[in-house]
């Protein structure tokens, strides 16, 4: 099992004997892994996203951060035995019962509870007040981050990217950040206008369409998932992390901020009085989309990626911000563009959203792509799955079939998460 996921850190690995039970770990620079009282294993991405597992005298004890930040999957062999690893991969030497253990749970024994949430009240002090907290706490979680200042960060040009490398900035020496993407597409441009506003060493990786779908298989082979949504969203991103391994043991990223401030087009359709929830939901599905690319993009290159965003403290603030501020004027994530709106230019402050895999040129080039490897025949007879899952489109079906040329044939994927698609997504 440790072999298979020698990737997520070559530093060190490690494994933890107790009487009956045996729990080993692989780690790097960039993440705190520990093992205290020589019982237990975290993996740590910071003091709040975190995957754990002890051994206590009621047994096997595993627990997860609240969001899902760091994965955990869990199954049980044959005989009954109980096994945990942080990608599905590294069960299946020994069983294919997979499950993914829930985010903001702990598991003592075969109980299975949720861990206390922090209730909150909403705010109604003066937007500038919000404003200025908002920008407090995301400084805060980024200093917590910088360490020895050997950080780098993913730079899109967009407005959550830019932000927090603008706000990472004046606390490391020198800032290297990175993009990724196809021939003339808009992120790279906007990515060097960010990167000679904030000052950085600024790291640019073309790629060709062709080396696209060359990597489909390493990809899915990393993501553990056929989503095609998520795949498109993903495969830049592995490059991207390859070229940032070079330079730096670990990254900051702009996941996270769309969910918790309203940054996709279509919320502006829904009513105010449904956003909070509609909001919530997105926050709730990020463990096992947007948050398994970061984690298993960075990871496949032994780098860790910081989430400064999902910072417990920006959580709780987010939760409490009223959605009248989070669109405002028609505008998507108004109030964190207030809240960093002196660091940046207006060409980057009012960027229009577009999705990663648009920004970066990549949709098109994979539904072509598709085309050529699958005809409408095919997915005709292959659209759903023996185990009950259907596929989306010819695309899915390409990716359905490498996934399953890797790991084979399941009979449930309910561990497996799918991005739901919206009218953004079109």
């Amino acid at each position: 099992m440790l072999k298979r996921m020698s990737h997520r850190g070559s530093t060190w690995k490690q494994v933890v004997e107790h009487e009956n039970a045996i729990l080993g770990a692989s780690g790097n620079a960039g993440k705190h892994t520990h093992r205290p009282d020589g019982d237990a294993v975290h993996e740590r991405v910071s003091h709040i996203h975190y995957a754990y597992a002890r051994i206590t005298d009621g047994g096997l004890e595993l627990e997860r951060d609240p969001l899902g930040v760091s994965p955990l999957y869990y199954g049980r062999t044959n005989r009954g035995e109980l096994c945990f690893a942080s990608e599905m991969k590294g069960l299946l030497a020994i069983t294919r019962d997979v499950h993914e253990f829930p985010p903001g749970h702990v598991m003592v024994g075969s109980k299975t509870r949720p861990t206390a949430m922090k209730s909150t009240r909403p705010l109604k002090p003066a937007t500038e007040v919000i404003h200025r907290e908002l920008r407090r706490r995301l400084e805060q979680s980024i200093v917590e981050r910088v360490g020895d200042g050997n950080v780098g960060a993913w730079l899109s040009g967009g407005i959550d990217s830019t932000a927090i490398a603008a706000l990472a900035r004046p606390h490391v020496k020198e800032l290297h950040t990175f993009v990724a993407g196809l021939p003339g597409s808009p992120d790279v441009k906007f990515s060097e206008i960010a990167a000679r506003h904030i000052g950085s060493t600024h790291h640019i990786l073309t790629v060709s369409p062709k080396s696209l779908s060359e990597s489909l298989p390493q990809v899915i082979y990393h993501l553990e998932s056929f989503d095609a949504l998520l795949i498109r969203s993903s495969i830049l991103n592995f490059r991207v992390a390859e070229m940032a391994a070079d330079y730096v043991p670990a990254v900051f990223s702009g996941e996270g901020a769309d969910e918790l401030f309203a940054g996709y087009e279509y919320l502006r359709d829904i009513p105010s009085e449904k956003l909070d929830q509609e909001l919530n939901d997105l926050v709730g599905r990020l463990h096992n989309t947007a948050l398994q690319r970061v984690d298993r993009s960075s990871a496949a290159s032994g780098l860790t990626a910081y989430v400064c965003f999902l910072d417990q403290g920006v959580v709780e603030l987010a939760s409490q911000i009223p959605v009248e501020l989070k669109i405002k004027y028609g505008i998507e994530k108004w109030v964190l563009r207030q809240a960093v709106a002196d660091l940046l230019p207006d060409s980057l402050l009012y960027r229009k959203k577009s999705k990663f895999w648009q920004g970066s040129g990549v949709q098109d080039h994979l539904a072509r792509y598709a085309d050529t490897q699958v005809t409408d025949a095919d997915f005709a007879r292959e659209w759903t799955l023996p185990c009950g899952t259907t596929l989306n489109s010819k695309e899915e079906l390409l990716y359905y079939r490498i996934f399953r040329e890797l790991f084979g044939e399941f009979e449930d994927l309910s561990w497996m998460g799918r991005t739901r698609k919206t009218r953004f997504d079109r």
